[in-house]
């Protein structure tokens, strides 16, 4: 038996969960090859991508807008402030949290970043035509905005000491 896809048994290929996580698997190694080879991380592309479109946050805000947990999200401000691409301050209305914000280096840093990302759909998506891309971003996100769903799926991770 051959190692390629056409060898994988029908009753797995059917299986859209299986397709999902196949390509996920391919998805997060390209990215993370890519943002490394920039320098950077997929946490920190999501959080100066946050900053910029939201505005200044706290950090446990950017943690539930990027789904990052807490402990992750501290590491990666501290980076993203470490190179300049981010600034913490004091939150003046409540001391004990802090507030960030994307700095002018952080927002041509996430330019320089979704070019890469660019790059890496295009090598990830090769075989689908445009329209055929902006269909599966679409049917993804749908599936990604149902709630009850991923709660329930992240809650099962949890559950089982995953999450």
């Amino acid at each position: 038996m051959g190692n390629d896809e056409h060898s994988v048994p029908a009753k797995l290929r059917a299986l859209p969960s299986r397709s999902v996580n196949q390509v996920a698997i391919a998805a997060n190694r390209l990215v993370d090859r890519a943002l490394s080879g920039a320098g950077s991380h997929r946490y920190r592309y999501a959080m100066l991508a946050t900053l910029e479109e939201f505005g200044p946050s706290s950090q446990a805000n950017l943690g539930r807008c990027t789904g990052i947990d807490r402990s992750d999200v501290v590491a990666a401000v501290n980076a993203l402030v470490a190179a300049g691409y981010a600034d913490r301050s004091p939150d003046p209305s409540d001391g004990r949290r802090n507030i960030v914000t994307i700095t002018p280096a952080g927002v041509r840093h996430l330019r320089e970043l979704g070019d890469v990302l660019a790059e890496v759909q295009d090598e990830l998506l090769r075989s689908l035509s445009a329209a055929e891309r902006e269909v599966l971003v679409e049917l993804l996100n749908r599936i990604a905005d149902d709630r009850d769903v991923l709660g329930a799926a992240r809650r099962g991770a949890a559950r089982d000491g995953q999450g």
